[in-house]
């Protein structure tokens, strides 16, 4: 490997690493008023489309299952998501939000969309539409890198 791409691959760690503290931050202040830490209404928000098992949500999050199920048990106690059954499995129940959950994800809508202005105003919508594309293909190639088929083809 060339220092050239030792230094981009750095730069590319160090510049996620830094994104993920600010939309933490933000996440905070946006769900605060709503009665959620950002942690919380990053799990609700994975099944308000659709209930999911702690597993497909830590999956699609790419954090731990564990993790999302101290999150899931917080979230049903305090009545703002419930474990319905899943036709799929037995065992490994699918969480979906209560009224109360998709209220407080409402109140987070406000604050969502103007941040979501002030970025596009900000990057312009296509800077916008590139840096989110751009963020995806650095995703999929990192998912790629690691799945089992890429580790025996690079040996």
């Amino acid at each position: 490997m060339s220092r050239e791409r030792q230094d981009l691959l750095s730069r590319s760690a160090l510049g996620v690493f830094r994104l993920n503290g600010q939309f933490l931050s933000v996440a905070e202040e946006l769900a605060r008023p709503a009665g959620l830490t950002a942690a919380w209404w990053q799990v609700l928000g994975a099944v308000v489309s659709e209930p999911l098992p702690v597993s497909g949500i830590a999956r699609a999050m790419g954090i731990t299952r564990q993790s999302v199920q101290r999150i899931a048990d917080l979230l049903v106690e305090r009545g703002l998501a419930e474990y319905a059954p899943n036709p799929a499995h037995r065992r490994a129940k699918l969480l979906t939000p209560t009224e109360d959950g998709r209220a407080a994800m409402a109140k987070i809508q406000p604050g969502h969309a103007a941040l979501a202005d002030r970025l596009a105003d900000t990057l312009g919508d296509d800077g916008f539409a590139e840096t989110v594309h751009v963020l995806e293909r650095l995703s999929q190639a990192l998912d790629q890198l690691s799945s089992p088929a890429s580790a025996v083809t690079d040996l």
